[in-house]
């Protein structure tokens, strides 16, 4: 069941979102980042502040009372911004991601948003080539990875996001 996700939910949030991204936990999915990053991906502070401002929408994943998966949706402007799309590593490849996608879209076509837009690290080619499968096309556009205390770039190469975008029909 997706739903939107409350305070009530940040705990749980963020014990899914670093788990998939960060650390060994996150190398039984295809999606982690621990080759690329350390620290965290997010802090329990950065969702609270995220689940109350009114522009944002965290959506939840539930299966069994657990929260399996999560998208962030932030409208801006002229399109809805989609990021830290999760699925718990165990879990990843069973449908659930592309279920968050497509409520996701349906979510931008409801607030009348002709587009969503999403920034990927650049080096993550099978995420990428995932996202084109649905639907996402490279914008051409680049911008820097932002460097910090949370996010702390362990990669030989350096970081960049491509950002891809979907129009909305």
């Amino acid at each position: 069941m997706i739903t939107k996700a409350t305070v009530a939910d940040v705990f749980a949030l963020s014990r899914l979102i670093n788990s998939a991204y960060r650390g060994e936990s996150s190398k039984k999915g295809w999606t982690t980042e621990a080759n690329l990053l350390e620290g965290l991906r997010t802090t329990k502070e950065e969702l609270t502040e995220t689940i109350q401002n009114t522009k944002n929408t965290i959506l939840k994943f539930t299966e069994n009372e657990q929260i399996i998966g999560c998208v962030l949706l932030m409208e801006k402007e002229q399109q809805l911004y989609l990021g830290m799309l999760t699925v718990s590593p165990e879990l990843q490849n069973s449908g659930v991601g592309k279920k968050l996608l497509q409520q996701a879209e349906i979510h931008a076509s409801g607030l009348g948003l002709p587009k969503i837009v999403m920034t990927v690290i650049s080096v993550r080619e099978e995420l990428i080539a995932w996202y084109k499968r649905n639907g996402y096309a490279d914008t051409g556009a680049r911008e820097p990875f932002p460097a910090s205390d949370v996010h702390i770039p362990i990669a030989n190469q350096a970081l960049e996001f491509i950002v891809l975008e979907k129009k909305m029909e």
